[in-house]
Order: structure tokens, then C-alpha cells, then sequence
């Protein structure tokens, strides 16, 4: 009992610390976002700092996804694009033994959008207010809902939060951002990533054209040598998501073409509103406890 005790607290430190290191890097990059800055740069300064502070690596690229994109941008390998007068939203991971720090922020470089920023901040903190031992995701999706309907705008519907586990940064349970007749009952201990998103536009959102982050899913063997050498590459990052631009293997598109064909790996498209609505997004990494939750990522 003893040891399961301690086990529980030091997986509980290795969550603690890479939420210490990824609130610091957060809080850098955010300085170092203007316009005219290169979003490659700021991904790499993001992918780097968090290693240079003592996390284990990065819980998936560095997300830099611009006014209807959602979710899911990371720069391409030698991109060149810079920040204009957009609505950005900055979502990074780290992590520590597999153990995940996830959060994000909205940065407005137009300054036309204070609303839709403060929308889906506002949420995530009634929703962080709302959690607690015994409280379901339906309580939590409520309040958020509530809380972005106020700003007179609309939750993303069909993203959510979602559990952490260790090297899955997509685990049970889904926290809604819009109301759901039922929900799964949160208990002591559980890790979420509890994220709305928000938006002036229809409230969905689609896949766009674009993919550069990618997962392993599955494990099979593959007859092609460079689909092979792909996945020896791949070996380190286990089961957390990736992107293209860290990858050298020659023919690196066949083979990650041959490996999403055979099921092995699973790719990420850009995510955009549907409408073309301007989308907000605030994120936090808690930890429930009895009568509330300890952010890690404060």
C-alpha cells in the first residue's frame, strides 16, 4: 500500500513539474509573439525551451493556429509565414516520463477582439470553478456554454477537452463545451485538459487542406524500407503526436502516406470554423481533488 502510495506521488510531482515548465514557456512565448515574428520560430522556441527547462519533450508540436483555424497549425519544415493582425491561439504540450502538461492561450494582435479572447477565457475559468470530486463533464460543459452564450458568442461544439495519460494526450473522458444530457462523473485524481473554444461563426468546425501533425496508433509490421526506416524514427515519441517538420527520413512523404494507408499512423488536419468565424481558445491542465481541482499549469 505503501508503495502504490508513493508511485501515486510521484507520478503527481512528474505532472506538477511539467506543468511548471510549460506555465514559464507559455509565458516567453507569448512575450515574443508580434507581428512581423515567424510562426517557425515560435514553434521552435517553444519545442526547445521546454527541453532546455527539464521536460522530457514536447506532448505534441507546438500549435499556432490563426483566426478560423482552430487547432491542429504547425509550421511546415523551412515556412516562412510571420504574424499579422490576427487572432492567434498558442497550444503547447510538454511532458515528463509521459506525464502531460496541455494548455493554450489567445493572443489578439489586432485588438479588434477582446470579446471573443475574454469568451473562451471565461469559460475555462467557470469551468475550473465548477470541478470537483463527484461533478460530472455535463456540469462542466454547461458552465461552459454558459459562460461564452453571456459574451453573445457560441462554443466550439465539436471540440472538447479531454483526459491525459501517460504519453496520451488524448485519454477518456470528453469534456464538452456545450451542453450534454449526461456527462461522466469526475473523481479524485483524474487529470483533464479542460479547453473551450469560442467563436463569432456557426459553432463548428471542419478539416481543412492542410496536415502536418501526425500520431502513431497502431502497431504493425510494414514491408517498404522507407516506411520501415519512418517508423524507427517514430520509436521515440512513442504514442504522442508529431510533426513533419522533425522528421529526416528520406521519401518522408511515401512513407507517412504508406503508414497512414496501413492504419499504423493517424494524421491531424488544420481545423477550421466552418463559416470562416474567428475562433478563441484558453486552456488549462487540472487535477481534481475533493472539493475542487489544483491547476498544473497556472
Amino acid at each position: 500500500m505503501a508503495d502504490k502510495v508513493k508511485e501515486i506521488e510521484e507520478i503527481v510531482e512528474k505532472y506538477l513539474k511539467a506543468g511548471k515548465i510549460l506555465s514559464q514557456v507559455r509565458s516567453e512565448a507569448k512575450d515574443r509573439i508580434k507581428v512581423g515574428v515567424s510562426l517557425l520560430e515560435i514553434a521552435e522556441f517553444v519545442e526547445n525551451r521546454a527541453v532546455e527547462l527539464g521536460a522530457d519533450g514536447s506532448a505534441f508540436p507546438c500549435n499556432i493556429s490563426r483566426n478560423d483555424e482552430a487547432a491542429h497549425a504547425t509550421p511546415y519544415a523551412g515556412e516562412e509565414t510571420v504574424f499579422g493582425e490576427d487572432v492567434i491561439k498558442l497550444d503547447l504540450g510538454v511532458h515528463v516520463d509521459g506525464y502531460i502538461a496541455d494548455s493554450a492561450i489567445t493572443i489578439d494582435l489586432s485588438g479588434k477582439y477582446t470579446e471573443l479572447v475574454n469568451a473562451s477565457r471565461d469559460a475555462l475559468d467557470a469551468a475550473i470553478d465548477t470541478v470537483k470530486n463527484g461533478v460530472t463533464t455535463a456540469d462542466i460543459a454547461a458552465a461552459i456554454e454558459d459562460a461564452i452564450l453571456a459574451h453573445d458568442l457560441k462554443p466550439v461544439g465539436n471540440l472538447t477537452g479531454h483526459g491525459l495519460a501517460q504519453y496520451i494526450p488524448h485519454a477518456p473522458p470528453s469534456v464538452p463545451n456545450r451542453r450534454v444530457s449526461s456527462g461522466v462523473v469526475l473523481k479524485t485524481g483524474d487529470i483533464i485538459a479542460i479547453e473551450p473554444f469560442a467563436t463569432d461563426g456557426a459553432g463548428r468546425v471542419v478539416d481543412g487542406s492542410l496536415t502536418e501533425i501526425f500520431q502513431v496508433v497502431n502497431k504493425k509490421p510494414v514491408r517498404l524500407p522507407a516506411a520501415r526506416a519512418l517508423l524507427k524514427e517514430l520509436a521515440p515519441h512513442r504514442t504522442l503526436p508529431f510533426a513533419k517538420r522533425w522528421l529526416k527520413t528520406p521519401q518522408l512523404d511515401f512513407a507517412l502516406m504508406q503508414l497512414e494507408k496501413a492504419g499504423i499512423v493517424h494524421s491531424y488536419p488544420v481545423l477550421k470554423e466552418v463559416a470562416g468565424g474567428m475562433v478563441s481558445q484558453a486552456e488549462h491542465t487540472v487535477i481534481v481533488t475533493e472539493d475542487g481541482c489544483q491547476v498544473t499549469t497556472k
